[in-house]
């Protein structure tokens, strides 16, 4: 288990160095671009098997504990340990993130998106991987922030070589916002390791602020928070996020909202929750506005591009309604209660299962009429996707019903969770406030269907495709391949929930409550 958890986290940096070297005459296959590419699709899947393997041997019925630990000393001056380990909360992420980069990288190799060298390309999504994969199984602040850094360069060089108009300006967007995000979160991480004595997470949860004064607490979370909201994102620090979707290529899209906002949701409920209870209390109301604000500006954005004659692109509605969805996460998270915090871990993995889904549909209906404008998708090419590609209209409208959280598929679980976490907060929060936090929130499910809806009568149902011009193509084999493992995790998170809350509620309530493990 040690073993596996180290190959998980190193085995993409090295499979990314191996990417930049010649390919061996035998493996080159037709070309070195094909060779290339086949060794992204087999570290990731190397790497996915591990992740499957590191699930089946864990000890279900412990949950709560870190398994497979790994503690050396790094650093001796600072007490900088190389610790790593994965309990209920970060084992569904580390599946996600395997499973999702390999689907990406299986893509690509059908369906590589112009730009660069494909070795380069290969090596950033492997780079990228380590990173993230790494983000959710280290347990020291120092080295929480190194991994939460390295996704940066990748995902920079992902939007600005491969992807789309405007991709420049949407790459440096992202990277100037989140690096000055993650400047202030590491003041509040440095901080809390001085003040504590330690950086070591599992130690500081255990302790549960105890040796942390309520002004260092507060001033950790507000440092720490405001790192990991730009990355979730939180309204109003979100504008990065949809000019990064737009323009960025189909498998950035997918690792973007699949993976790495995850990590900012993450790092609240692994580092902020436990290390700073007292401090978490005092700003979790602010919390909550900002999430509540966040669904409803996400939702009226995604309506005001709905609508006919604004010119509205599919990516980038796609990319608010994440703003609206993370705002569900964070509320969840907000309430500090086990049932909140379990609502907001299930709809991370509703949001990266399904929205991934819908980067990835979207991607082939670019692909297949050079254009993601809805006016233009159901007007001028009559893009009546049931009548000429049924398959990837059905999926597109199975994609959009999970995504407005219909009941019996993954979207509905988390965000049901957070508001009813959001009924009964954490004692010492307003109830009056989370109540009415709790009514806006559940007004945003119904502008989430509202919106999404329209998309699909737009998109799917578009007036008849012209005489004479020739038809699209559905679904093709790799895209089945790459598509159906999402479609068939969606359905069952959504029909038998207790998967997923069985291995996070142990791990939930023991962080919340502290003490000895």
């Amino acid at each position: 288990m040690q073993f596996l958890l180290v190959l998980i986290v190193a085995g993409p940096l090295l499979g990314a160095v191996a990417a930049l070297l010649p390919a061996p005459p035998g493996l080159k296959g037709k070309s070195p671009d094909q060779a290339v590419l086949r060794h992204g699709v087999t570290v990731t899947g190397v790497i996915l098997l591990a992740a499957l393997v590191l699930a089946l041997g864990f000890d279900h019925d412990q949950p709560s504990k870190m398994q497979a630990t790994t503690d050396i000393s790094w650093i001796r001056a600072l007490d900088v340990r190389i610790h790593l380990g994965v309990d209920g909360i970060s084992l569904p992420l580390l599946v996600l993130t395997a499973l999702l980069t390999f689907l990406c990288a299986l893509y690509s190799y059908f369906k590589l998106p112009a730009g660069g060298s494909p070795k380069a390309f290969v090596a950033l999504l492997l780079v990228l991987e380590s990173g993230t994969l790494a983000t959710f199984a280290v347990l020291d602040l120092v080295l929480f922030f190194l991994a939460f850094e390295t996704v940066l360069i990748p995902m920079y060089f992902l939007i600005a070589r491969w992807g789309g108009e405007g991709r420049q300006a949407a790459a440096w967007k992202f990277i100037l916002y989140t690096l000055l995000g993650s400047v202030v979160m590491l003041l509040g991480l440095l901080l809390i390791g001085v003040k504590a004595g330690t950086f070591d997470m599992v130690a500081l949860a255990t302790d549960n602020g105890r040796g942390l004064t309520t002004a260092v607490q507060v001033i950790a979370v507000l440092a720490i928070g405001l790192g990991l909201a730009v990355k979730t994102p939180m309204w109003p620090l979100h504008s990065w996020l949809p000019d990064a979707h737009t323009a960025a290529p189909t498998v950035g899209s997918v690792l973007l909202a699949g993976v790495l906002l995850k990590m900012g949701t993450y790092g609240f409920v692994r580092i902020v929750l436990p290390i700073a209870p007292e401090g978490m209390q005092t700003l979790a109301p602010y919390l909550a506005a900002f999430a509540v604000a966040g669904i409803i500006y996400g939702s009226l954005a995604c309506l005001a591009l709905a609508r006919p004659g604004n010119k509205g692109d599919l990516k980038r509605l796609i990319a608010y309604s994440s703003v609206g969805h993370m705002g569900f996460v964070l509320l969840g998270i907000a309430t500090m209660t086990p049932t909140g915090v379990n609502g907001a871990l299930f709809a991370n993995i509703a949001h990266g299962l399904v929205t991934g889904l819908l980067f990835f549909l979207v991607g082939a209906v670019k692909d297949r009429y050079g254009t993601a404008d809805l006016d233009t998708l159901a007007g001028a090419t009559g893009a009546a996707l049931y009548g000429s590609a049924p398959r990837l209209g059905a999926l597109l409208a199975f994609a959009a019903v999970a995504s407005l959280g219909l009941p019996g598929l993954a979207g509905f679980w988390g965000e049901m969770l957070a508001l009813f976490g959001a009924f009964d907060p954490a004692e010492g929060l307003s109830r009056p406030a989370f109540l009415t936090f709790m009514a806006i929130g559940a007004f945003g499910t119904l502008l989430t269907a509202a919106y999404l809806l329209v998309v699909v009568r737009r998109v799917c149902m578009g007036g008849p495709r012209p005489a004479g011009e020739t038809a699209i193509a559905d679904v093709q084999g790799y895209e089945f391949a790459a598509w159906t493992p999402l479609v068939a995790l969606t359905v069952l998170a959504g029909l038998w929930p207790a998967v997923l809350l069985g291995l996070t509620d142990p791990a939930v309530q023991q962080l919340l409550a502290g003490g000895p493990r």
